[in-house]
């Protein structure tokens, strides 16, 4: 392997390297891969890979431009290669100059004495060997090189030569910080998206619903005072159309107030809003709910109204007669699946419902799942990190 990337490197420049490039990277992640398992499995060292993404077109000349970067996975992974053979075998040495000597040690038992005569004299660590009884304790102290190989130095080589590859295969602090910064960035923007569309819908709908019954209201009122003393009978039906754009205004902005954050949601807590979505679901709806305590509100938030356009989309395109919804709490991790006995095919990929359901997710490190054969069930799961932080007010 050595003189495979010493050659791979002699070549880097001209157009050979370029294309043995791909293959070259191709085995040492590998060989890099089981090294990084064998670690995890045998020492419960956990090593991380963050290897970046490269386009199929003009592919050798992006490894080629990491391998000479030097701040990525590529080049860890070809500097580990190179000094290994010398590095590993310094620290395998140890268990295996114990196990030589021990058979060292076993064949001086059978042939010392006889060699001692042959060769005047021979020596088996500390002890002259110069009779059959120090040859056989030569071979009482070989077979105590084994055990010592085995289950002292050995392990002890295995776990060294583990911290051995996290130094050398470990990314640093700031590139394991890198896609974490780059999804926050990504997360941040959405969620700003999405509280500016949110924002706008509400003006919209303030300035088309409440605001213009209100004015209307107002304008009716007026009316009314310039036809008190002329016309009471007027007045009268203008007083009951003013009291009826009051009740729409008022109704408007409780929906609106709904839209915003319900009162069941702020009142009895994630489990009782849900079940309110499934009384109103054209669905027949069942819903199982385990929460010991209620979620943190913008999650219990984000998770509602989740349910509520999965539940939507459902009833709109799924051709559904039932529909399944289970929320839990396990693990530090706020479960929803929802599955429906539709036709399936949804697609996360197909529309911006599912895929606005996954942003809004996104911004609390949430996930959203999709199984929808053709033919159905499907079968949408979130899962949302969350700590339960308030007492159980629901009656779930």
């Amino acid at each position: 392997m050595s003189l495979w990337l010493f050659f791979v490197y002699l070549t880097l420049s001209g157009p050979l390297g370029v294309k043995l490039m791909p293959n070259a990277v191709s085995r040492v992640r590998r060989l890099a891969d089981r090294q990084r398992a064998l670690a995890k499995e045998y020492s419960g060292i956990e090593i991380p890979a963050p290897y970046k993404d490269v386009p199929d077109q003009d592919r050798g000349k992006a490894l080629r431009a990491q391998l000479l970067a030097k701040d990525n996975q590529v080049y860890r992974d070809w500097r580990w290669a190179t000094i290994d053979p010398i590095a590993g075998g310094a620290i395998s040495f140890g268990p295996l100059l114990l196990v030589l000597s021990g058979l060292w040690g076993l064949t001086t038992a059978v042939f010392g004495a006889q060699l001692s005569q042959d060769w005047d004299s021979i020596w088996y660590l500390f002890i002259p060997v110069d009779g059959w009884g120090t040859a056989i304790l030569a071979g009482v102290l070989g077979l105590v090189q084994f055990p010592l190989a085995f289950f002292w130095a050995g392990p002890r080589a295995v776990n060294q030569h583990s911290r051995y590859l996290r130094a050398m295969l470990s990314p640093g602090e700031g590139e394991l910080l890198a896609p974490r910064i780059e999804h926050l960035t990504t997360t941040r923007s959405d969620a700003v998206d999405t509280q500016m569309a949110e924002i706008r819908r509400i003006e919209r709908d303030l300035h088309d619903g409440a605001q213009a019954r209100l004015v209307a209201m107002g304008m009716t009122l007026d009316a009314a005072e310039h036809l008190l003393e002329s016309n009471p009978e007027a007045v009268r039906a203008l007083l009951v159309e003013a009291r009826q754009s009051s009740n729409k205004a008022l109704e408007e902005l409780r929906d609106l107030v709904r839209g915003i954050h319900p009162p069941v949601l702020a009142d009895r807590g994630l489990g009782d809003a849900v079940r309110s979505l499934a009384m109103i679901s054209p669905l027949k709806t069942d819903v199982q709910v385990d929460l010991p305590a209620r979620p943190e509100p913008p999650v219990e938030s984000a998770a509602y109204f989740a349910v509520s356009e999965i539940l939507t989309n459902a009833a709109k395109h799924s051709g559904a007669e039932r529909c399944w919804v289970d929320v839990r709490h396990d693990a530090g991790m706020l479960r929803i699946t929802i599955t429906d006995n539709g036709r399936g095919g949804a697609d996360i990929n197909a529309g911006t419902g599912l895929r606005g359901i996954e942003r809004r997710l996104a911004t609390f490190d949430g996930v959203l799942a999709v199984s929808s054969p053709l033919n159905g069930p499907t079968m949408v799961t979130m899962e949302l990190p969350c700590v339960l932080s308030s007492p159980k007010t629901t009656s779930c």
